[in-house]
């Protein structure tokens, strides 16, 4: 990976904003856009994944990032967890929730080596000292 500036310019960040995009536009029909409890949540949740790798890149350290990446990851599994509810509730489709859950499972698994990527470069640093 080369030398990073940015938040924006990493691909996890990038993928987790279109993740809540489509969260956004899911919440906003059908029955789910006036069950407000239930769109608030899965908003907020969806949002969160983004917003966790932006301020654990902002803090300029390794093992700091590393921690809100894990939130990330949290926080996607929350919004599986909760678009299974609502597939099941009738407040999504079928086939949005499988394609939502493909990008989950994946963004999961991206934060996963991403966290592994940082904890190993960190675990180098440390056995050169």
């Amino acid at each position: 990976m080369g030398n990073i500036q940015r938040f924006e310019d990493l691909e996890i960040w990038q993928k987790a904003i279109d993740i809540a995009v489509e969260v956004y536009h899911l919440a906003d029909k059908g029955l789910l856009a006036t069950d407000f409890k239930s769109r608030g949540q899965f908003i907020d949740a969806a949002i969160s994944i983004s917003n966790n790798i932006a301020e654990g890149f902002e803090y300029n350290s390794n093992r700091s990032f590393i921690n809100f990446l894990r939130y990330a990851k949290g926080s996607a599994g929350e919004v599986r967890s909760q678009a299974f509810v609502l597939v099941r509730a009738g407040r999504i489709s079928e086939s949005e929730y499988q394609s939502l859950y493909i990008k989950l499972e994946s963004i999961s698994k991206e934060i996963k080596g991403f966290m592994k990527y940082l904890q190993d470069y960190e675990n180098q640093k440390k056995s050169k000292r």
